[in-house]
């Protein structure tokens, strides 16, 4: 199946506005930062806001959901792209490239004894020791082994590499926020029945507790894919196709496996608008999964699977 992207041809950026809202009831629960708490803040115009999930969190989101972590693998409609696999020293999975959140530049990867992918790095792209980075060619070598880190940014932040100069901004990126935000405030209690007035710092006894949830006029989560980044890597037209519609996969996957974003944040997602450019729809998810495997096939590239063992 093909997907028609032509709609985006001339347009720099793809801003989408998904309106979600709690799966249930109407409160929700607010990511949390340590010392401030929950991310409260007045709009311009003085409205109440409060971020809901980070452009961070939103990353590791939308990475999460591609990766079937039974299978220990891409999910089926990526099946095949490149990846960078961790070991532990028994040969069992630890982790990968999608999964960490420094994706290539996981320490788990460039920091163990084998330094297979290290090596790999510093051999191929050597002739940037000195002189103006090429982020065509940074972009050509992660795109054969760590295709995800086009699309969500890396920083190789190792001097032998460069001298630390390697790194690309997030071409994708997004972030969940409310708007017309009231405190809903609450609490209980954890009881112990068997001993109420136990020695609370051992976990005995009851202990009271408050809790702050929110309610929202409106959440809404935002997207935004700068096509412009990706059309300057100088990709032809079918690997270009991969990456945009890789894109627009994890943006549709997020919004339909990714919303129970924590206990008492659970949401749903109402409907999608195109902000830019007018007359773009966003392709179903089924879509975008039948498409996919031709778009991997008819890329050409070869997308490497490459297995390191972690040993410190």
């Amino acid at each position: 199946m093909s997907l028609d992207l032509t709609a985006l041809d001339n347009t720099p950026r793809l801003l989408l506005k998904a309106i979600l809202v709690p799966i249930q009831g109407s409160r929700f629960q607010a990511t949390g930062f340590p010392e401030i708490g929950a991310a409260q803040y007045e709009g311009p115009d003085g409205t109440p806001m409060l971020l809901v999930e980070s452009a961070q969190s939103m990353a590791n989101r939308m990475e999460t959901v591609c990766w079937d972590t039974v299978a220990d693998a891409w999910v089926p409609p990526l099946d095949g792209l490149s990846v960078v696999k961790v070991l532990d020293k028994d040969g069992d999975p630890l982790t990968n490239s999608v999964l960490e959140a420094h994706r290539i530049n996981s320490p788990y990867i460039l920091e163990g004894k084998d330094k297979t992918v290290f090596d790999k790095l510093k051999q191929e792209l050597a002739e940037m020791e000195e002189g103006i980075v090429d982020l065509r060619k940074l972009a050509d070598v992660l795109l054969r082994t760590d295709i995800n880190a086009l699309l969500h940014g890396v920083f190789l932040a190792k001097k032998e590499l460069a001298g630390g100069r390697l790194r690309l901004p997030r071409a994708l990126g997004g972030f969940i926020e409310a708007r017309g935000v009231k405190t809903a405030a609450s609490g209980g209690v954890k009881n112990d029945a068997v001993n109420p007035s136990g020695d609370t710092a051992k976990g005995f006894g009851n202990v009271p507790f408050s809790r702050e949830e929110f309610v929202a006029e409106e959440i809404a989560a935002y997207f935004n894919l700068d096509l412009a980044q990706l059309r300057g890597y100088g990709f032809n037209r079918p690997v270009y196709a991969l990456l945009v519609a890789l894109a627009l996969f994890k943006i549709r996957r997020f919004l339909e496996y990714g919303l129970r974003l924590r206990t008492a944040c659970d949401l749903d997602c109402q409907r999608v608008e195109i902000t830019r450019p007018s007359g773009f729809e966003l392709p179903a998810l089924a879509a975008l999964s039948d498409a996919l495997p031709d778009l991997i096939r008819a890329a050409g590239v070869d997308f490497q699977t490459t297995t390191v063992t972690y040993r410190k």
